[in-house]
């Protein structure tokens, strides 16, 4: 399982929300082996008074927080932020200065999804990568 937020500026995040949606799904496809048909990403479109950050940061400024079950091997994980940085920079401009992910794991019981607690899921895909 994996849910995604997505944080910036709202004049730069809007227009590029469908597109930058498909990099960061093709990146969780490969780094993972994540199912092509599972994706649930959430846009968080910000005004500039409300999106407080340093200021050698520019207006493309974007955070990617990345809620996962436990299980993906640290070699996984770094695979996934490499793809992010490489294929976010590639379509978008956006420099790694101004590109931030963080992964959060927890185990599968702390979830709860159609019914049932994440460790009751009978998933078709491996977590443990």
């Amino acid at each position: 399982m994996a849910q995604i937020k997505i944080f910036g500026i709202k004049e730069k995040l809007n227009p590029i929300k469908k597109q930058l949606s498909e990099v960061i799904h093709s990146a969780v496809v490969d780094a993972f082996s994540y199912p092509p048909d599972k994706r649930f990403h959430r846009f968080f479109p910000m005004n500039h008074e409300d999106f407080i950050y340093t200021d050698d940061r520019s207006d493309a400024y974007t955070i990617i927080e990345i809620s996962i079950f436990e299980g993906r091997t640290t070699t996984a994980k770094k695979q996934l932020i490499q793809l992010l940085f490489q294929r976010i920079a590639n379509h978008f401009a956006i420099a790694p200065q101004d590109l931030e992910i963080t992964i959060f794991e927890t185990p599968k019981q702390n979830w709860g999804i159609r019914g049932v607690p994440g460790d009751e899921l009978q998933l078709n895909y491996k977590v443990n990568i």
